[in-house]
């Protein structure tokens, strides 16, 4: 593309002028303007008009007097003018606006057009470019439980003619590449606000997102997440049962991973299991309601808070190979505590009767490996 300016000096020395092509860069100066058309005066190129949804968007803030470039798209059209294109130029303009944004990494502003289920569509000085859903601030990113496709159009759609203040991620001018982010552009902003925090510190936070494995907290600026197994003392199998999307909440940080801080909603109480299970003690017989039964044990509720496990070598005296041939669901039985372990919230019940020999240690490591294999099957 070859820039073609003709001045005063060549015209009075007679000098030769050279024949516009396609794609030449011309000077004007313009000289008339409406809503549907712009003309310009190219000396002694003559006129050149601008027309179409051009005068819209790249002429819009131009007025009569202004010197501007334009790309050649036409060498004569019916009237005998040169059909011009500002876009081009602008966009080209816009290129080297952006390799100097992208080279001084540079934040700034732009406004997303549109969306789809990837991300949103964005133009900087006539170049287009793109915002992955992976790149937006944890405020703005639809954290939506499971794969509500329907609900994550939704909020992307929200983003739309919002203000995003974003950082160029990847540019290439030849492939006509152009990767914006705002997670990039408030990185030094997160990192400096994590600073002022430590683990133990007591925040306030708003709910950005309810999903399956826990809660995510937007606390001034950060994100947090609470964790389904720190939501709640007691089991909780449903996180959009505690709280809501918009709800403000405290939590204790209980970690600093990177860029997010890690919560915890039940550290702010007391544990009642630690406080119930301070009355047992090894020997004490107790009342329990049979809950679970699995192939290793019977599951037991002793209280509200406490759930214990009686493995299936402590439910009889005899060799047991079904727990269901012992033990029925919403059954009530006595039993006797055999172990505590407050650190793991354990507590080891018994069926057998006390003058039985116990078999400690093999039934202790099966329990042990046998309640991972369950937990691990219900998460």
């Amino acid at each position: 593309m070859s820039k073609s300016v003709i001045s005063m000096d060549d015209l009075l020395n007679d000098q030769p002028i050279k024949a516009l092509e396609l794609e030449d860069v011309v000077e004007g100066t313009i000289i008339a303007k409406d809503r549907r058309e712009l003309w310009l005066d190219l000396g002694a190129y003559g006129t050149g008009i601008v027309s179409g949804k051009e005068i819209e968007h790249t002429a819009k803030d131009m007025q009569v007097g202004d010197v501007v470039s334009a790309s050649v798209i036409d060498i004569e059209n019916d009237q005998g003018q040169i059909v011009l294109s500002l876009k081009k130029v602008a966009k080209e303009k816009g290129w080297d606006e952006l390799e100097s944004r992208f080279k001084n990494k540079e934040v700034f502003g732009i406004v997303p057009f549109d969306a789809n289920k990837g991300g949103m569509l964005i133009e900087i000085d006539g170049v287009r470019g793109f915002l992955p859903v992976s790149q937006l601030s944890s405020e703005n990113y639809p954290r939506v439980s499971g794969a509500d496709k329907d609900e994550i159009q939704h909020r992307l759609n929200s983003l739309v003619g919002r203000t995003l203040m974003v950082r160029i991620l990847d540019l290439d001018r030849k492939e006509g590449k152009l990767i914006v982010s705002e997670k990039e552009a408030q990185r030094e902003f997160t990192q400096g606000k994590l600073a002022e925090y430590k683990v133990g510190d007591k925040v306030k936070g708003i709910v950005t997102g309810v999903v399956d494995f826990g809660v995510f907290v937007n606390v001034d600026g950060i994100e947090g997440l609470v964790h389904i197994s720190e939501i709640a003392w007691d089991r909780v199998d449903n996180p959009s049962k505690y709280v809501k999307v918009g709800q403000d909440i405290e939590a204790i940080i209980i970690a600093i991973d990177q860029d997010k801080l890690s919560l915890s909603m039940k550290q702010l109480s007391e544990d009642p299991w630690q406080k119930e299970i301070s009355t047992y003690k090894v020997g004490d017989e107790v009342d329990g309601k049979i809950t679970r039964i699995t192939p290793f044990g019977a599951f037991v509720q002793i209280t509200p808070v406490i759930e214990a496990l009686v493995h299936i070598s402590e439910l009889s005296d005899e060799h047991v190979t079904d727990p269901n041939a012992l033990v029925k669901v919403g059954e009530t039985k006595k039993f006797r505590v055999i172990a505590i372990d407050p650190d793991q919230h354990k507590l080891s019940l018994s069926l057998k009767s006390p003058e039985a020999k116990q078999k400690t240690e093999k039934p202790a490591k099966a329990e042990k490996t046998e309640e991972k294999a369950e937990d691990k099957k219900e998460a």
